[in-house]
């Protein structure tokens, strides 16, 4: 008797059940009718010509895509818009008076977190290759491909043999900067960049993103600043160790002394404490390529907003470099020290790293 009280107990729940489940069904099904009405109702109305209707009125052009904010791009990092005093920081110890002091304003724009790496470089030369664009040979002679031989090149009587032959083929430098490639060289592959990254985004229906390219000489310096206005390196201080005495770049701290710092040449990149706007090793490792031809007055004669400087001829084979490197001493590492040299000379002490600019306001609050 008991059992047969909890079988009809049993019974009526699963009905009670059932009758719940299609009772909410009907309500979502009739909502979805209501739904499907006004959609339809609104695609008519647009076929008699309200919805191209403006009423007369300045409403601007009707059926424009969608566009999200502009996202960090991938291993990049933010540098908001700002003002800084672009020039030398320190003493112009080599008297050159081509970095005087100037106040000059820079629009927000992402930057390479750390230098381009051989592994990272290697894609690029995988695709062209894959792609059937150019032969390796064709890659040599047009200076895409690195030029491992400046291992040997660059140094009287020095042993970079082993480093011609492994630095940029062998997996234990794949997260090393890349070398022995010339400005044009990188900015063929900002171009495939901005191509590779704008083909996938055409087939996933997403809006193309701006050109990746090298920064500007001021884009640089304002980035290597970190947004300490004046600081002679990127850390903010003007030493070269922490309190612990440890070095804080990968450079030549002295006479004969590579290896001080931790490494012999060139160190992986993001191995020392990055910027405050998080970027890596924007002093030492590689110097780095920028956009900019070479000038001594470029200070002044370009603008004091967001500039940038072209030769008016297009003869000026001579291409600012920033940063200083593994071989180079610590006044080549100041963020205020300028540097340059020939476009189609690779080195092995020259690399790069992309910037992006920021589409929208430029007020910082958006980073």
């Amino acid at each position: 008797m008991l059992t047969n009280h909890i079988y009809l107990l049993s019974t009526s729940n699963v009905q009670r059940t059932i009758q719940e489940k299609f009772t909410f069904l009907r309500v979502i099904m009739k909502n979805l009718f209501k739904l499907s009405s006004f959609a339809i109702a609104v695609v008519l109305l647009a076929g008699c010509g309200l919805r191209g209707s403006t009423e007369g009125e300045l409403i601007g052009a009707q059926d424009r895509p969608e566009y999200d904010p502009q996202e960090i791009p991938y291993g990049m990092v933010a540098c908001p818009g700002g003002t800084f005093h672009m020039g030398q920081a320190d003493e112009d110890i080599a008297a050159t008076m081509a970095n005087l002091n100037k106040q000059v304003t820079i629009g927000g724009f992402y930057m390479d977190e750390t230098e381009i790496t051989n592994n990272e470089y290697r894609q690029f030369i995988e695709w062209t290759q894959d792609s059937g664009s150019y032969t390796i040979n064709d890659m040599y002679a047009l200076g895409i491909y690195p030029d491992t031989a400046v291992w040997v090149k660059d140094y009287t009587y020095h042993m970079g043999d082993p480093l011609m032959e492994y630095y940029f083929t062998h997996p234990a430098f794949d997260d090393y900067p890349v070398v022995g490639v010339d400005w044009k060289a990188a900015q063929r592959f900002s171009d495939w960049r901005t191509r590779y990254k704008n083909e996938a985004n055409t087939e996933m229906g997403v809006a193309p993103v701006p050109k990746y390219r090298l920064p500007s000489e001021a884009e640089w310096e304002y980035a290597a600043r970190g947004g300490r206005d004046m600081a002679v390196y990127p850390w903010g201080g003007p030493y070269l160790r922490n309190a612990k005495g440890c070095l804080l770049a990968n450079f030549k701290p002295g006479r004969g002394d590579y290896y001080s710092d931790g490494f012999t040449y060139t160190a992986p990149v993001a191995q020392f404490f990055p910027n405050d706007f998080g970027l890596y090793d924007m002093s030492g490792n590689v110097a780095e390529w920028c956009d900019d031809d070479y000038s001594d007055a470029t200070l002044a004669i370009t603008w004091d907003l967001n500039p940038v400087y072209r030769d008016p001829t297009g003869q000026e084979v001579r291409k600012v470099v920033r940063g200083g490197s593994w071989k180079d001493i610590a006044y080549f590492l100041e963020t205020g020290t300028r540097n340059f040299e020939h476009q189609d000379t690779a080195t092995s002490y020259i690399g790069f790293r992309n910037a992006m600019i920021y589409l929208g306001r430029s007020s910082g609050r958006e980073f």
